[in-house]
């Protein structure tokens, strides 16, 4: 088949490439001159692991291209994927459909044929009958149908989550558009991967739905591990016993600093705004936002603690800024709330990030990046581990203690264990829903 997709950032790329692989012609197509020139010479703008080798693998063969001109990618197109941002509006925590109805209109003038036209950005309820009557209004005699195709991509596990999926959810209104959808995903349906094809409205409800649960699993262990805090609990022992019981499972059960990234936040606010709209209070989902925002502020808390009650002249060094490992991306990370605090109380921030930097920059003004953990560490007053990259879960913690100026760590993944950093020698370690301790249990 011949596949366009518009847009070429995470999702769209991501879904470009792997498209590509199953075999299909994929033409991925951008605004962005820079973008493509860069793709077009086998740079990847984004991190996310295996993708540049994929990339050029499909190249290669012929089967994915860049390029700015729409119109001729679309000719003989049988699916045009929609993969645009939709970012959170400024104002009034909507989904900003700017982009994806500019899409659309700019479809509608350039399809000859019969085409599916399917919405892969997350897009609010409704939102593809309102792409729907836009092509038609702006081109009245296309045969073309509308899909609600979301994706649930995990960034740095992208492309296994998208050749080995739980399962791929396609709304439909016609069973020509479902013959298309079934043909572009049929390497997955041969591999006995669920294809569940829905109305456009469940489609794009479950994706927000599925978002907002997971991040209510997040919210809800990170309130359990602040009582786990006050009373004497472990909350991995907490997660660990809750986990195995089938109806509950054990993964997004992970304490920590609270989430982030480009998904969970922007889509648990579209969802609680949906709600407003139609008079349905998402009180859940409204929580959800609130618990996580004042899960980031605790952690400042907990390092002024730590810090004896100031910040001011302290330097303080920080293990990873991203959002999670295995990805440069920082949109809402914790660090984004943690190092703005230290750094507007007179701290002296290092950070080391093996890909957070270049995002990051912009981001964080006022730290000094550094790209060696031992060094970021030299005389440091605090050590924050804020993202379980691989590259901090076996550090020689000896080493790290050795060179601090007062060996005190906060462990905010609960990577490491009280055990681990006693033995290597820190006066103070701090952890999340664990028993820690003080300078003078050491």
């Amino acid at each position: 088949m011949k596949i366009v997709m518009i847009g070429t950032g995470y999702v769209g790329l991501v879904s470009g490439v792997c498209f590509s692989d199953f075999g299909h012609d994929v033409v991925c197509v951008d605004k962005d001159h820079n973008k493509i020139e860069s793709l077009e010479q086998g740079q990847v703008p984004i991190f996310e692991p295996g993708l540049d080798t994929l990339l050029a693998k499909n190249v290669d063969t012929g089967r994915l291209s860049f390029t700015l001109d729409l119109e001729t990618a679309m000719e003989d197109a049988e699916a045009v994927f929609i993969a645009v941002g939709t970012p959170t509006r400024r104002g009034d925590g909507h989904a900003d459909l700017t982009y994806v109805m500019a899409a659309a209109e700019e479809i509608a003038n350039f399809a000859k044929n019969y085409v599916v036209v399917v919405t892969k950005s997350t897009v609010p309820l409704r939102t593809n009958r309102q792409v729907k009557q836009i092509i038609k209004r702006t081109n009245p005699n296309l045969d073309f149908d509308v899909v609600s195709n979301p994706e649930f991509l995990r960034e740095g596990v992208a492309i296994d989550d998208f050749m080995k999926p739980d399962r791929v959810v396609i709304g439909v209104q016609s069973d020509k558009a479902r013959d298309v959808m079934e043909d572009v995903y049929k390497p997955l349906a041969q591999r006995d991967f669920p294809l569940i094809f829905t109305d456009l409205e469940s489609a794009e409800m479950i994706k927000y739905a599925a978002n907002a649960f997971l991040a209510t699993k997040i919210t809800f262990i990170n309130e359990i591990a602040a009582l786990c805090e006050k009373v004497g609990a472990d909350v991995d022992q907490v997660a660990n016993g809750m986990g195995m019981d089938n109806r509950i499972g054990n993964k997004f059960l992970q304490a920590g600093p609270g989430y982030g990234g480009s998904c969970f936040p922007k889509d648990t606010k579209a969802l609680a705004r949906i709600g407003q709209e139609h008079s349905v209070a998402m009180q859940i989902t409204e929580t959800v936002i609130k618990v996580n925002e004042e899960t980031k502020r605790r952690m400042v808390d907990k390092l002024f603690d730590l810090c004896d009650g100031s910040f001011n002249d302290k330097t303080i060094a920080i293990l990873g800024v991203t959002f999670k490992p295995d990805t440069d991306d920082m949109r809402d990370a914790p660090s984004l709330t943690i190092v703005p605090a230290l750094v507007g109380n007179g701290a002296k921030v290092r950070v080391c990030d093996p890909q957070g930097e270049h995002e990051g920059s912009a981001l964080l003004p006022g730290v000094q990046w550094m790209s060696d953990p031992y060094k970021t560490v030299q005389n440091a007053d605090l050590t924050v581990i804020l993202t379980e990259w691989n590259e901090f879960r076996a550090l020689n913690l000896k080493r790290i203690a050795n060179r601090m100026r007062t060996a005190k760590l906060a462990d905010l993944r609960n990577i490491y264990t009280k055990k681990d950093a006693k033995r290597a020698g820190f006066e103070s370690y701090a952890t999340i829903g664990r028993e820690g301790y003080v300078d003078s249990e050491a």
